[in-house]
């Protein structure tokens, strides 16, 4: 929740900082346009909202988990480590009350400690010293020195002063000290609000780990060969889910009888998710390779269908009966007038194809896959490895992006009348 505020907040800040003071250096014509709300053509990418956006994302990203790429005033709080203490009262059957100190040694997880030496004190409760790690709790037994342990009756009644119970805690400048229901009494190091390294590794912890398996590689492939063997099977789903979903719907198009036979199916399959179809497909055709491409198959198969379906429908019917009128056959209008009106919708449907196949390779590389980014996610958040995780993440995104530009691209240089007619 506090990381969302702060993002808000940057990004309320910096609108209102590019819109009223770097724009009003700039001469943007667009704003001297009479209509822009709901104008397509008025709505251009901010690039400096871009980079702000991608720069926030980074800069939260480090200044929640104490990255030296980021300066450390902008650090968010961490957890605390160093040496911490406090004060227990305890009783015995038949003893007045004491009190003890417990000297706590927070250290940072992976590294060597050693337990602190206290002196024991005078009174039959003894002071105590233990180590705890950083974002850890540890249960400490504070009556395993005393004089009069739990034979005795032995009983801790206060924190700090402060009475506790078997489920309570009480709250100390270095942590929470809580008790369990048989009375141990527990120490949690206050947290911070950075994140534990397993759960949220700095950017130079994953940029390490990328050069490390960019170089040594990861289970017997180099990085690129996971990458590779993805990027060959979203292109072999891709390419049969398109050479058979754009014939269908062009045959859901242009015939009724196509459409009223393979509707129901297309429509019924489109919400499915690829992961539910996963039992099927690793019954139907083994976990080899032939069901990964079969996943992502699927996964692309009806939304070309319905891309190409969509194209031919929109064809505006002014446009066939004008070339109805100049002599045109059925093959020739197929030809000038209905796949050229098509092809914009099918390019939308093969980049929302690419991304959603690019997506599902993390699924398909489930069924038992030797290589693969996917494989290389799932193996390694077994082991809790989350650097390698968000590495893995990463260049999933990256690639999906320099996909989806090069789509783009292409759409560009083979559509150009998108738009136009």
């Amino acid at each position: 929740m506090i990381v969302f505020l702060i993002y808000v907040a940057i990004f309320v800040a910096s609108y209102f900082l590019v819109k009223f003071v770097v724009q009003k250096t700039t001469n943007d014509f667009t704003s001297l346009k009479t209509v822009t709300f709901g104008d397509e053509s008025a709505v251009k990418p901010d690039r400096m909202a871009s980079v702000i956006s991608i720069a926030t994302i980074f800069l939260l990203w480090g200044a929640f988990t104490g990255s030296n790429l980021v300066p450390s005033f902008l650090h968010a709080p961490g957890p605390f480590m160093g040496d911490a203490s406090f004060t227990y009262t305890a009783t015995a059957d038949g003893q007045e009350p004491d009190d003890a100190t417990v000297l706590v040694r927070v250290f940072e997880v992976g590294t060597d400690v050693e337990t602190p030496e206290v002196e024991p004190g005078d009174g039959w409760a003894k002071n105590d010293a233990e180590t705890v790690g950083a974002w850890r709790s540890g249960l400490i037994r504070v009556d395993k020195n005393d004089e009069f342990g739990r034979k005795e009756g032995h009983t801790v009644t206060a924190v700090n002063g402060q009475a506790i119970a078997p489920g309570e805690s009480v709250e100390t400048e270095y942590g929470r000290v809580g008790m369990s229901p048989k009375g141990t009494l527990n120490f949690e190091p206050a947290k911070g609000w950075q994140m534990e390294p397993i759960w949220l590794p700095s950017p130079e912890a994953v940029a390490a780990r990328f050069v490390d398996i960019a170089q040594n590689g990861y289970r017997g492939s180099s990085l690129w060969a996971h990458l590779g063997i993805s990027l060959q099977r979203v292109i072999l789903g891709f390419f049969f889910g398109a050479l058979v979903g754009i014939p269908l719907g062009y045959a859901m198009g242009l015939s009724g009888w196509f459409r009223g036979w393979f509707d129901p199916i297309v429509e019924f399959m489109r919400p499915v998710p690829p992961l539910a179809l996963i039992p099927l497909v690793i019954i139907w055709a083994g976990i080899g390779e032939t069901g990964k491409v079969i996943l992502l198959f699927l996964a692309a198969l009806w939304i070309m269908a319905i891309a190409a379906r969509a194209g031919v429908s929109g064809v505006a019917i002014s446009k066939v009966h004008a070339a109805y009128s100049l002599g045109a056959s059925k093959a020739q209008i197929m030809r000038h007038v209905i796949v050229p009106n098509s092809l914009p919708e099918i390019f939308t449907g093969a980049r929302v194809a690419m991304g959603v196949c690019w997506g599902t390779v993390v699924a398909a590389e489930l069924v038992a896959a030797e290589q693969g980014a996917g494989m290389m996610i799932m193996v390694a958040s077994k082991f809790q490895l989350t650097d390698i995780v968000i590495m893995g993440i990463i260049l999933i995104g990256i690639i999906g992006f320099g996909i989806d530009i090069l789509m783009r691209l292409a759409e560009k240089a083979l559509v150009p009348w998108k738009g136009k007619i």
